[in-house]
């Protein structure tokens, strides 16, 4: 059983044991894993620790401000949007891998240069367990990462040894808010890996409009609580729809909402019929290009969570 306040003290203690007095940078996602190392760390170091938030144009809605308005008072904030500079690399990106690629590629790129602008010798990162059990397995909690133009920074790790749930209950223990300590996971990519084929700034708003749908009807009913992932998907299909007494063409949305409790498997739970049907006619009428809304029922294993 993990004793939170034993978990961060001993914590702290080691991360100043190995930062001192150096500089460290971390990426701030403002996903709950992200965020309870960053302010570890920030214990530990405080203003020698800057989170960079990089925007990259991909976003949920209102989550810039969201992650300003909730950090600008707690840490060493530094706010970047490079939303132009990521979008213009995944032009007529279609395949979801590559457009994992190109984003990884670009945030490097704009990470590495104010891990420049602010000397860093440490990377904090937010990785927990699941992270390394389902890639490459158990390494090293401090080893160096080389970026791509030859800046070696040594990497910390504090909460590698959690799992979400332990995660957050350490965010609770230090005091973030309960929203934030509670958060779905979000993917790195963003909104990249829910607009299937090439995306564009219609999709994307599109894309954007349908999740925040799903998570206002998933939070009035209380889900929120219970729910691991709960978001919308824009596929690339089109399909055939009636909006009043015309004939429309237009995009089919996929609702994906999954129970986990460390993303190792995720199970479909029995959702409340009528929230679907609200979902669903909520976007059909908030959204002119969408004309259909289906619901994935495939657990993992064999699907994975997110659809791309």
């Amino acid at each position: 059983m993990l004793d939170p306040s034993s978990f961060i003290k001993e914590s702290i203690e080691e991360i100043k044991k190995t930062i001192k007095d150096e500089k460290a940078i971390i990426a701030l996602s403002g996903g709950v894993d992200s965020s309870v190392a960053s302010v570890l760390v920030s214990k530990a170091i405080g203003e020698n620790l800057t989170a960079v938030f990089v925007d990259h144009g991909l976003l949920r809605e209102g989550e810039a401000d969201y992650v300003q308005n909730t950090f600008h008072d707690r840490l060493n904030l530094k706010y970047i949007d490079a939303s132009s500079e990521f979008l213009g690399k995944l032009q007529g990106v279609e395949d979801p891998e590559e457009k994992r690629k190109i984003i990884g590629e670009v945030f490097i790129r704009v990470f590495e240069r104010e891990a420049e602008k602010v000397g860093a010798k440490f990377l904090v990162q937010g990785t927990i367990a699941p992270d390394w059990i389902e890639s490459q397995g158990n390494i090293k909690s401090h080893h160096n990462v080389a970026l791509p133009h030859g800046m070696v920074l040594e990497l910390v790790e504090p909460i590698r040894e959690l799992y979400k749930d332990e995660v957050r209950i350490v965010g609770a223990e230090i005091g973030l808010p309960t929203e934030m300590v509670n958060r779905q996971p979000y993917p790195g990519p963003g909104l990249a890996v829910r607009v299937a084929g090439e995306l564009t700034e219609d999709k994307i708003r599109i894309c954007r409009q349908a999740n925040a749908i799903v998570e206002e009807e998933v939070q009035k009913e209380g889900l929120d609580k219970t729910l691991w992932q709960y978001f919308a998907v824009l596929t690339n299909t089109k399909v055939t729809g009636v909006k009043g007494d015309i004939r429309d063409y237009g995009y089919l949305v996929v609702l994906r909402m999954v129970e986990s409790l460390d993303a190792m498997t995720a199970d479909v739970p029995e959702l409340p019929w009528n929230m679907v049907k609200t979902i669903s006619r909520r976007i059909t009428a908030e959204i002119p290009e969408v004309t259909h809304v289906s619901l994935s029922v495939s657990d993992k294993p064999p699907s994975t969570i997110e659809l791309a």
